[in-house]
């Protein structure tokens, strides 16, 4: 990347301060528009209301849903108005859900770069993304009564799609050129395969549904969603952040990790492992949201170095800001028509790579 100015740890500092100030404005801008139109300051209001916060039972029945709170014995719900009941029930989930789908598709692009040492490494060049929504299209078409168990399905797919990548690129051994390049076959077939089971579907709501998700959509995400994505995201970024001394060495090279006696093809596998964790959440909730796994980790990296716990630190604060920021911007730019953010994300990804291979010549070559 460009060259930094300043410290690494003074820019990540920045870098978390800018990113906190973009999900503010950004997360009051997605608590305060809709439908049903309030300021700022009476969505900020209905956000930090005491009739939610001063009551641990009406608390956890709007976060943990009416089956987990009877399973803890908690009480019934205080009355609550309806500003209230629209940012909680409505608003706060999807961004939630903005902030947890960004923190993992940012940390599975980090490592999948780190792995395959490619720059244009990104669960959805390799196959991840894809597999992953394969086989949640496939249960929405098809097997319906498995819907709640998506999430799981959805890292089946992923997994699945990556030991097909894996074991197309392996020759006795794998290589980042050849893992990417499968990854490119085993995408184009999932593609493919999504298209057709298209075809398959008799109602046309789920037809609109399947279709919407593959563009990438938080639209009607809900706490279920939030309580999905939440635990696989901490998993996530714990096992990442453990994991950061592998990811340095793998970037210094394969040849050098060997002289430092890593067994190269097992860290491998393990490391996409994380990445297949935080890809198929990601997936389960907001479908094939695109470039987030690819731009954030460049502009992270160009701040903060290639330091792998600084740079997963700046992704879980710079990815959640820039999907919540899109989110945002995908709800007001047709409003009342919301576009799904995966349009946005899509649009800034091709400007944003335009103008990296403008400035750099020597982008996307060894």
């Amino acid at each position: 990347m460009t060259e930094r100015r300043g410290s690494p740890r003074r820019n990540l500092i920045g870098l978390a301060i800018g990113s906190s100030l973009l999900i503010l404005l950004a997360g009051l801008a997605q608590l305060a528009m809709g439908s049903y139109e309030m300021t700022r300051s009476s969505a900020a209001a209905a956000l930090s209301d005491p009739a939610v916060w001063a009551q641990p039972n009406t608390l956890a029945r709007l976060v943990l849903g009416d089956a987990l709170a009877n399973a803890f014995h908690f009480g019934a719900a205080a009355p609550l108005s309806t500003e209230t009941l629209i940012v909680w029930n409505v608003r706060l989930p999807r961004l939630l859900a903005a902030l947890f789908v960004g923190i993992n598709l940012s940390l599975a692009g980090t490592i999948l770069q780190a792995v395959t040492r490619n720059e244009m490494a990104s669960p959805y060049l390799l196959g991840m993304s894809s597999g992953a929504g394969l086989a949640v299209i496939l249960v929405l078409v098809l097997f319906p009564a498995f819907s709640p168990a998506i999430p799981a399905i959805a890292m089946l797919g992923g997994g699945a799609a990556f030991l097909l990548v894996y074991a197309i690129a392996w020759n006795r051994g794998t290589s980042p050129v050849r893992l990417v390049l499968a990854g490119v076959v085993i995408a184009s077939i999932a593609g493919s395969l999504q298209t057709a089971l298209f075809f398959m579907a008799k109602d046309l709501t789920v037809i609109q549904n399947a279709m919407a998700w593959t563009t990438g959509s938080l639209t009607g995400t809900g706490w279920v969603q939030v309580r999905q994505i939440a635990p696989w995201t901490l998993v996530s970024l714990v096992l990442g952040l453990s994991a950061t001394r592998q990811l340095d060495v793998l970037h210094l090279g394969e040849a050098t990790a060997l002289s430092l006696g890593m067994r190269v093809e097992r860290v491998r596998f393990l490391l996409a492992a994380i990445a297949v964790i935080a890809t198929g959440a990601a997936v389960a909730v907001a479908g094939l949201i695109g470039f987030v796994g690819l731009i954030v980790p460049h502009i992270v990296r160009s701040l903060v170095g290639s330091s792998h716990r600084r740079l997963l630190l700046g992704c879980a604060i710079a990815g959640p800001a820039l999907l919540l920021t899109a989110d945002a911007v995908a709800r007001l730019l047709l409003s009342p028509v919301q576009l799904p953010v995966g349009i946005v994300t899509g649009c800034l990804g091709g400007i944003f790579f335009l103008f990296l291979m403008r400035r750099r010549r020597h982008f996307g070559k060894p």
